[in-house]
């Protein structure tokens, strides 16, 4: 049976729609680690020793006989059982602004149509009314926040709650106070708590009488976004984001810096049901001095992730949470007389790991000198795809679009990795 023509999918993917509809377990939260500026696939998941394009690191073992990845993530090969690599990413779009949003909403940009992120579409399918914490929340040093992040047609209600540090704790991050903290939370200290409930139940008494004398999307938005904000005050949600609840030995585990303790917290919304968690590590754009760089970065890199799979592991959250690793494409296995390694969408790597996943496998493979695909292409439809139905989503559910035109999750063109699904 070919697995990617439509005969072959034909009896499969109804099969796994039905039994995601009676199996809620299929139903996962995702943990993406975005890999801002596109990690160099060659120096991480998809080493050519030997070859004048490898460079100067080593490929090593990993728990898995047979499967070796890059010298600087000794701590990731050990999780490697739990993970499938993708060395088969086929792309086309080698400019950071279109490559970051074809692989997060799955589309390039059409005209008037404003499409969502795939963390909004994960929220969209995912949203519980009742809880306190937003659906979407995105890690991220200030400043860095990519366009990319657009809720799009699908509106305010599920865009990301952004939380962050200074774009210099990205890798040393030594805050004491111990939280990613939600600005602006904390009512006036000047302010009771009888008054403050007062003053919200007038609040929302002015903006439900304003929303009936004007109704329309923009009211709407401006009344939702109220609502979200005065929940995330309540204590408990505003806790979640409170590491110091967190053992200090695993909060240096995870290490000292924005990206890892983005994990960690990440694993803390995760745990109380929140759908999509982004937390985005910058400095991969690496055109000069790559190897100094990728080795500073694959530290900070190595220690988070493998902490947040063993974190995950031993809380018996890892079934039912996805953990994806990519940036928005490759770097050249060609080194430039810069010592460094420029855009390259045409072949490159990422991993999906955890729930919903076959873990201990690879997928794909390039030529020796990794300038091409040799076996398995898969695009960026297809990725998508497989996240949507590793997270008991419906790829092929339509949403109606800011120009009144039905749009799917994932274009009709991607067919799911059936090898890596669980």
């Amino acid at each position: 049976m070919s697995l990617t023509g439509a005969a072959g999918l034909s009896g499969w993917l109804p099969a796994l729609a039905a039994e995601t509809a009676k199996d809620p377990a299929r139903k996962r939260n995702c943990i993406l680690l975005w890999m801002s500026g596109g990690p160099t696939q060659t120096d991480t998941f998809d080493p050519k020793p030997g070859h004048a394009n490898g460079g100067p690191f080593k490929a090593i073992d990993t728990a898995v006989p047979g499967i070796k990845i890059g010298e600087h993530l000794p701590e990731v090969a050990k999780q490697m059982k739990h993970m499938a690599v993708v060395r088969s990413m086929a792309t086309r779009e080698g400019d950071h602004g279109r490559a970051m949003q074809h692989l997060r909403c799955g589309y390039l940009p059409q005209g008037a149509i404003e499409f969502p992120t795939l963390g909004t579409l994960v929220a969209r399918e995912r949203e519980q009314g009742t809880s306190d914490l937003p659906s979407y929340v995105c890690v991220t040093p200030r400043g860095m926040t990519p366009a990319s992040l657009s809720p799009g047609y699908l509106g305010p209600r599920y865009a990301p709650l952004i939380v962050g540090g200074r774009p210099a704790d990205n890798l040393f991050y030594n805050r004491s106070e111990g939280s990613l903290k939600v600005e602006n939370l904390e009512r006036s200290s000047n302010v009771g708590g009888d008054q403050a409930r007062d003053r919200l139940d007038l609040l929302k008494e002015m903006q439900n009488e304003f929303l009936t004398a004007h109704p329309g999307t923009g009211t709407g938005s401006h009344q939702n976004a109220y609502d979200r904000a005065t929940r995330l005050m309540r204590e408990s949600a505003a806790k979640s984001f409170d590491l110091e609840e967190e053992n200090a030995k695993l909060r240096d585990r995870y290490g000292r810096n924005l990206f890892g303790q983005g994990c960690l917290l990440a694993r803390r919304l995760v745990e109380r049901a929140v759908p999509f968690v982004e937390v985005v590590l910058g400095g991969w754009d690496t055109h000069d001095n790559n190897f100094e760089q990728v080795k500073t970065l694959c530290k900070t890199v190595d220690t988070a992730w493998s902490t947040l799979m063993a974190d995950l592991k031993d809380r018996g959250l890892l079934d039912s949470t996805l953990v994806v690793w990519m940036g928005e494409f490759g770097r050249t296995p060609v080194i430039n007389p810069r010592q460094g390694r420029d855009h390259f969408p045409q072949a490159w790597s990422m991993v999906l790991g955890g729930g919903g996943i076959k873990g201990g496998q690879v997928l794909g493979k390039t030529s020796a000198d990794g300038m091409t695909v040799e076996e398995r292409p898969v695009g960026v439809p297809d990725l998508l795809s497989t996240i949507s139905h590793a997270l008991g989503i419906d790829p092929n559910k339509q949403n109606m679009s800011n120009v009144n035109r039905p749009i799917r999750i994932v274009d009709q063109a991607g067919k799911p990795l059936k090898e890596i699904l669980a």
